[in-house]
């Protein structure tokens, strides 16, 4: 190797480093690697930063704001609520039941942004059902890194082999190219991990789990008419075993019932008061069928800009010694009181009867102006925006859903190229007011997108340097014993390998090189070595650094490092082991 190639080779392995111990953030690790190659002139500015002309990294980042929107808008939420169900049965069963809704939704919405989605959910429904959400939240990643591959559409990792592609003057990969391999990779990977999570992930206990000390609430949440609640008993709704938060009584009419029998059935109008943490009496708003009771008194469902603050009532605020209702709160301070706490006692009947008194802390919706309002106000000593979730603006939910559909449909029809579709979304929904380009901006992961970008200059670097020509030339050594399918098995364990030292987009950068000089010396055909590579680079089970999705669940699940390789291991051999056999039949190697 030349001296070029010993210096990629380097920054590379100091690359490792500094992912493994995750002393520096990823991002900046590649761009400090990228940078360095380029002063020492390995590269090029072109070649070492050539990845911010992509498409790949504007197109993740579209559909990273296509899912914010569906975030702060609820969309999907009524299949993901028909996914999980009630939490009733075998703990296999439950697994069944979201993690294959989950693969196909992968297929669609890029996996990093749809398990930053659902990851909140299935942690409060596992809390709901009495379950531990560490026994979900690995399962939730695994599905969605595998649905992944069904589509282009799934992973930042197919979007930058599909550039590579294009980069090395081959036509980019079609949203469905993929699918006849994905699809039976993801369904097999799925089924596996249903059969082995149960003998084999642990129980963890997440930090925030420790309720002893939090502050209580009193919420009080209304069954809405036509509600699925409705007719059903407080114990089948998964009412009664709700963890962090407690049923405390029902206000129906003049009537309350207190405390509230097991068996007791729900009717429309129905007043439930809880009392709870402040983020689990928040989860509320995702149970189907309950609504704020304070929603249609308040314009919160669909207002921009609305979000939670905390307010404490001062001394000698008007408030003190008055009820909500008196005092005419909403239409005083414009906002609408969701919860109440008062240090060492819970709470019951109507929040809008309740006297108030000094020291109170209460929990409400109010527009974005009403941090300065209050503050000039003698009623409240503190004000503080909760850093929490905002209240869902449903009535954007249905765009969002048939924004997301025309994506597909246009991207996978090759009616509009997918960068072209995925553009035009995100235009249409900063016009129609569904996410403000604030949210939007906030919705974008810009370490993984940046990640993205400089990963195309440290895979120039391999190239260019001489160093994935050598490494080709030793994988082709090693494995040509073995034909066709021992070369293809030889780029597959590398990447592998690569992924779970490095990222998933960096090793797909770094093998493409490496592949495109593979082909040249042995006649392979390029593609199917690049959906080899899309494949391994994407599936990253064995470590929570192989893959943004494992880390973001690392420590909501409590996990330790070792609980991904017990699950991750045979998951990838399986993956390994089924991608080198399918992608020779579908993508001829000559």
């Amino acid at each position: 190797m030349g001296a070029d190639a010993w210096i990629t080779l380097a920054v590379i392995a100091g690359l490792v480093v500094v992912f493994v111990t995750e002393r520096v953030p990823p991002a900046v690790a590649m761009g400090a690697a990228v940078v360095t190659l380029y002063l020492l002139g390995v590269v090029d500015a072109s070649q070492a930063f050539s990845g911010f002309s992509n498409i790949a990294p504007l197109t993740v980042a579209a559909l990273y704001v296509l899912a914010g929107a569906a975030d702060i808008t609820g969309a999907l939420s009524g299949l993901t609520r028909r996914a999980l169900g009630s939490g009733g049965g075998s703990e296999r069963r439950n697994l069944a039941r979201f993690l294959f809704p989950v693969m196909l939704a992968s297929g669609f919405v890029a996996n990093t942004p749809l398990v930053a989605m659902l990851a909140p959910r299935i942690t409060t429904w596992a809390r709901r059902a009495g379950r531990s959400p560490s026994r979900f939240l690995i399962p939730l990643s695994y599905a969605a890194i595998l649905g992944g591959v069904i589509t282009v559409l799934g992973t930042s990792t197919n979007l930058v082999v599909s550039g590579l592609l294009h980069d090395a003057g081959q036509e980019a990969l079609g949203v469905f190219e993929i699918t006849r391999v994905g699809l039976p990779v993801a369904v097999v990977g799925v089924a596996l991990v249903v059969l082995v999570t149960p003998l084999l992930l642990p129980a963890r206990r997440a930090p925030d789990e420790d309720l002893a000390s939090v502050r209580e609430f009193t919420v009080e949440m209304l069954v809405a008419p036509g509600s699925p609640l409705v007719g059903r008993s407080v114990a089948s709704a998964n009412l009664r075993n709700l963890q962090g938060v407690y049923l405390v009584e029902i206000l129906r009419g003049e009537r309350s019932v207190a405390p509230v029998p097991p068996d007791e059935l729900l009717g429309p109008g129905d007043r439930l008061v809880f009392a709870g943490a402040v983020d689990r009496v928040i989860d509320l708003q995702g149970v189907a069928g309950l609504v704020m009771a304070e929603e249609h008194h308040f314009s919160v469902d669909g207002s921009i800009g609305h979000q939670f603050y905390e307010v404490v009532v001062a001394e000698g605020s008007s408030l003190n010694g008055s009820t909500l209702k008196a005092a005419e709160f909403r239409s005083t301070f414009g906002a609408a009181v969701i919860a109440v706490h008062r240090a060492g006692q819970r709470l019951g009947g109507k929040l809008g009867d309740l006297p108030l008194r000094a020291g109170d802390v209460l929990l409400l919706v109010a527009p974005e102006g009403f941090r300065h309002m209050a503050r000039e106000s003698s009623a409240f000593s503190v004000v503080a925006p909760y850093d929490g979730a905002a209240p869902l603006r449903r009535r954007s939910a249905r765009v969002v859903e048939l924004a997301t559909l025309a994506l597909v449909v246009l991207a996978g029809s090759g009616l509009v190229d997918l960068t072209k579709a995925a553009m035009g979304v995100v235009l249409a929904l900063l016009v129609t007011r569904v996410i403000t380009p604030a949210e939007a901006r906030r919705s974008i992961n810009l370490d993984i997108v940046a990640m993205i970008a400089f990963s195309f200059g440290l895979g120039a670097a391999a190239a260019q340097s001489g160093l994935a020509k050598t490494v080709a030339e030793g994988l082709v050594s090693a494995t040509s014993a073995w034909g066709d399918v021992g070369i293809l098995l030889g780029v597959a364990v590398g990447t592998l390998l690569a992924t779970e030292l490095l990222s998933n987009n960096a090793a797909a950068a770094l093998m493409f090189p490496v592949a495109m000089a593979v082909a040249s010396e042995t006649g392979l055909a390029l593609r199917p070595l690049a959906i080899v590579i899309l494949l391994m680079a994407s599936c990253s089970f064995m470590s929570p650094i192989g893959y943004q999705t494992n880390t973001m669940v690392f420590g909501m699940g409590g996990y330790r490092f070792t609980d991904f390789t017990r699950v991750g291991l045979p998951l990838s051999i399986a993956v390994l082991i089924l991608s080198v056999l399918l992608v020779p039949v579908m993508f001829p190697l000559r």
